[in-house]
């Protein structure tokens, strides 16, 4: 192969793969030394010269030797005997330098061959590192691509020729990718194993692709005036986000949600139907939480900060408990991971409102399963039957079958005797009762105490009535008279303390 095709090939590969000159120079110069290195054993920038010039595709390889008189030779590689000098010029002396000119063809086939597949790895090795520190800069950046590829488990997105990984926990639940489709995600991570090529990671559930996305449909924000304080998400589901003003004659509220809705809803479909709750911003987390847990409208909010995480016990109106909580406890699980306190919900209950005690049905509930109840705020008969079914078991980490039997011997308090001895027998029938039994059976001797007196509720410091996971940790009992929820005794609503 002669010299200017193989730097013809180089060149050629090089603007395939956007590589610049300078870097395309410095990589055939390696190539070159290491073919010398192989073919000379030796690689010495005095004996060998590469010249370069990859416009063209030139190339010159002198290997620069000393004249020494014969038999005085020490190193063949930087020096020549003089009989072998004046073979090449006759006009050589002793100590005069030989500049011989070394032809690709000399090198052989085989040296060639591995010279293009060096200079192909050194390419793919730029390009890593192209990539790697291309993608760095753009994590927390919304990036738009084709898919090309989809999976089980991930789909693969073309973005300026360079593969990005959608994996399943990126993936909104209610898409649905086609191939030759565009797709619009936000880079959450690049990673990188040693000898492997990047792995491009995008995302469209993480929080900040909805604050990239409002960015892009709200000018306030993008100029910085609205701040984004702090995004939640149930990706596909439901989303809250609070936002503050930094100019107080601009409405935050108003300027994300946009004329009829018309920004809010751009973001809205580009998340495949998730709502967005958008929330003033407050640092008073009273406040803060009252505004979380919109559209109801809490009574009273007292916090604890003395437990990690936080917790506030948060009274709303009988007939708002269920919005309080949102389908599926969605409301109730954003406003705690939006306002960082763990949320307990307590309805505010009359005094002249016909209500049932849980203790009430200790005859037909084990204590273990009452008390489960109590931890998620169920401190009476309506506020079970607030919660549908699915929800009362997810919270209390019953069998849905369970909580509808419980959910009909709540509801046939409220009617004839024959209705609530048929719901008891239900009750009684049932295996997770009978381990409930068991399980306060072997409960502490405080516990036993507690159930042979037949005390007042205690208020647990576990999490009633959220929207998180159920919590299994054993209750912190309180005052007597906290687990009452607070009555109305002027016909007003009381009053919210600190």
């Amino acid at each position: 192969m002669q010299s200017t095709v193989l730097v013809s090939s180089f060149a050629e590969i090089a603007r395939e793969k956007d590589i610049d000159r300078d870097t395309l120079q410095v990589i055939m110069e390696d190539v070159f030394r290491a073919m010398i290195k192989k073919r000379f054993g030796a690689d010495d920038p005095e004996a060998f010269q590469v010249i370069l010039n990859p416009d063209n595709g030139d190339i010159q390889i002198l290997h620069v030797r000393e004249v020494v008189e014969d038999y005085d030779l020490e190193d063949p590689v930087s020096q020549i005997e003089i009989s072998d000098a004046l073979k090449i010029e006759d006009d050589y002396e002793v100590e005069d330098e030989v500049a011989e000119n070394i032809q690709i063809e000399d090198f052989g086939r085989r040296a060639v061959q591995t010279a293009l597949q060096t200079f192909r790895q050194k390419i793919r090795d730029i390009e890593k590192d192209n990539i790697f520190r291309e993608y760095s800069e753009l994590v927390g950046e919304i990036v738009v691509g084709e898919i090309y590829q989809t999976r089980r488990s991930e789909v693969l997105v073309l973005h300026n020729k360079t593969e990005l990984v959608l994996k399943r926990e990126g993936q909104i639940q209610k898409d649905r990718y086609r191939k030759g489709d565009m797709l619009r995600a936000v880079v959450n991570a690049v990673d990188r194993d040693a000898g492997a090529s990047p792995q491009v990671k995008i995302s469209r559930t993480d929080p900040v692709f909805v604050e990239r996305l409002f960015e892009l449909e709200v000018p306030e924000i993008y100029d910085g005036i609205i701040e984004i304080k702090k995004v939640v998400r149930l990706p596909g589901e439901r989303a809250k986000m609070g936002v503050i003003s930094h100019d107080e004659r601009v409405d935050p509220v108003g300027a994300c949600v946009g004329v009829k809705g018309s920004r809010i809803h751009a973001v809205v479909r580009e998340l495949g139907g998730e709502n967005i709750d958008v929330v003033p911003w407050t640092d008073d987390p009273i406040e803060l939480i009252k505004r979380s847990l919109q559209p109801a409208n809490p009574i009273l909010v007292e916090l604890n900060n003395d437990l990690t995480p936080p917790r506030a016990r948060v009274t709303v109106p009988a007939d708002e408990v269920s919005m309080a909580i949102g389908r599926g406890g969605q409301n109730i699980r954003l406003a705690s991971m939006l306002t960082g306190y763990e949320l307990d919900v307590y309805r505010n209950i009359k005094e002249d409102e016909e209500d049932v005690d849980i203790d009430e049905f200790r005859d037909a509930i084990p204590p273990a399963i009452i008390q489960k109840l109590k931890d998620i705020g169920c401190d009476t008969a309506k506020a079970v039957l607030e919660l549908q079914p699915s929800e009362l078991a997810r919270r209390t980490e019953l069998t849905e079958e369970t909580a509808k039997k419980i959910h009909i011997l709540m509801e046939a308090e409220f009617q004839d005797e024959e209705a609530q001895a048929a719901a008891a027998q239900a009750l009684a029938d049932d295996a997770d009762l009978a381990s409930g039994e068991a399980a306060a059976a072997g409960a502490s001797p405080e516990a036993d105490a507690t159930e042979e007196t037949d005390s007042a509720p205690e208020e647990s410091g576990a999490e009633p009535a959220s929207g998180a996971e159920a919590e299994t940790s054993e209750p912190t009992p309180e005052a007597e008279a906290s687990e009452e929820a607070p009555a109305e005794t002027d016909g007003g609503d009381p009053e919210p303390t600190a």
